[in-house]
């Protein structure tokens, strides 16, 4: 059951980060089109991308019929810089 719920977090997680990379989108264009806009609306689709990709590979992982192997550190890092790094840009755009 573990890997069930485990699993089942990841995808919340995975949703949660959708809608603030598109509310954060939506800010970033609210004043109109512009160099800026695009650049901070690029930069929060590609963190949303590294975090989509790394949910997604752990996801797989955790749906096989055997145990995952353990989470490595790398993943785990580029999972928690991903979600730091959108909620920073996702801050600074509603600011």
């Amino acid at each position: 059951m573990q890997p069930e719920r485990t699993r089942l977090a990841w995808r919340r997680t995975t949703l949660t980060a959708t809608v603030v990379a598109v509310l954060a989108g939506k800010s970033a264009l609210r004043d109109g089109p512009g160099a800026t806009a695009f650049l901070m609306c690029a930069l929060c689709c590609g963190l949303w991308l590294g975090f989509l990709a790394v949910a997604h590979r752990r996801i797989g992982a955790l749906s096989g019929p055997v145990p995952p192997a353990a989470f490595t550190p790398r993943h785990a890092s580029t999972a928690a810089l991903c979600t730091i790094a959108l909620a920073a840009c996702a801050t600074a755009l509603v600011l």
